[in-house]
């Protein structure tokens, strides 16, 4: 028989109510007998109603997919690195010859050949990392969701952070790292140990390189002689090299924090919020 309150639970009372309902029922008569007429507050009804979520429904949704992908376009990403980086070597070298005052024939045919080969890696460069930019975007913003469900309450910066952050001058610098690391600790398996050192060491590469380009750039297009644009081919050359071990970590950093999030999904995540079911781990 259902509880002729709530019309849900069985009866379990012989008042024909539910535990729930003759809980709620003993504690409003309590307080209707004692609260107002001794002069004390009323204790507000206790509430069924699901958790209010501090950054908004969260949905659990598979990474794998996208953590593959964000891996093989970093892993071109590292090939344009290398591409521009013998690119920089055949700058560098020709524009030592014309420092040394050799204008024959022979140089200028390779100074022309020097700029054709990289403008083309300036290109390819470019087109790599916007591609993997979108896609890396796409699958952070579902990471930090995903993270959300598994913890909710455990991160320091609001969800929309976790796609500006990247764009915002200044608070780059920091922003996307302390929301990494927030997505991390949330991922990790209950009783394992949290390091950050991975995620630490990718993003001072990152760092490095990221400087170290504007840098060469900056000084690259106000070069107006032969030894300053060998000069700031120099430092292009750093930021490209530097690059390279900072995309090998970042896929590290991908497919440790997808597999993560599998994991975890597979195993069980602890508390889901209510509404959100995701049976047999993460859909997609």
């Amino acid at each position: 028989m259902f509880c002729k309150q709530c019309q849900h639970s069985t009866a379990s009372t012989p008042e024909g109510l539910c535990a729930d309902c003759a809980q709620r029922s003993s504690l409003a008569g309590v307080a209707a007998s004692t609260g107002p007429s001794a002069g004390l507050p009323v204790a507000p009804p206790v509430s069924a109603g699901p958790t209010l979520l501090p950054h908004g429904p969260a949905w659990l949704r598979s990474p794998v997919g996208l953590g593959k992908a964000v891996a093989i376009l970093l892993g071109l990403v590292i090939a344009t690195d290398l591409f521009a980086a013998w690119a920089d070597i055949t700058t560098y070298n020709v524009t030592g010859s014309l420092a040394d005052g050799d204008y024959s024939d022979a140089v200028q045919r390779e100074a022309e050949h020097a700029d054709t080969v990289y403008a083309l890696a300036g290109y390819t460069q470019m087109a790599s990392l916007v591609a993997a930019a979108v896609v890396y975007l796409v699958w952070f913003l579902r990471v930090r969701v995903n993270a959300e469900v598994f913890d909710p309450f455990g991160h320091s910066k609001r969800r929309a952070w976790a796609g500006w952050s990247w764009f915002v001058p200044i608070v780059n610098l920091w922003f996307p790292r302390r929301i990494m690391l927030d997505i991390w600790d949330a991922s990790t398996a209950v009783g394992s140990r949290v390091s950050h050192g991975l995620v630490n060491a990718w993003w001072t590469l990152w760092l490095i390189s990221l400087f170290a380009d504007r840098a060469g750039s900056r000084a690259y297009t106000s070069a107006e002689t032969p030894e300053q644009i060998q000069d700031a081919v120099s430092q292009i050359m750093v930021a490209d090299v530097m690059e390279i071990p900072a995309a090998v970590l970042a896929i590290l950093v991908v497919l440790r924090l997808t597999r993560m999030q599998d994991e975890k999904a597979h195993q069980g995540r602890g508390p889901v919020p209510v509404g959100v079911p995701v049976p047999g781990g993460l859909p997609d």
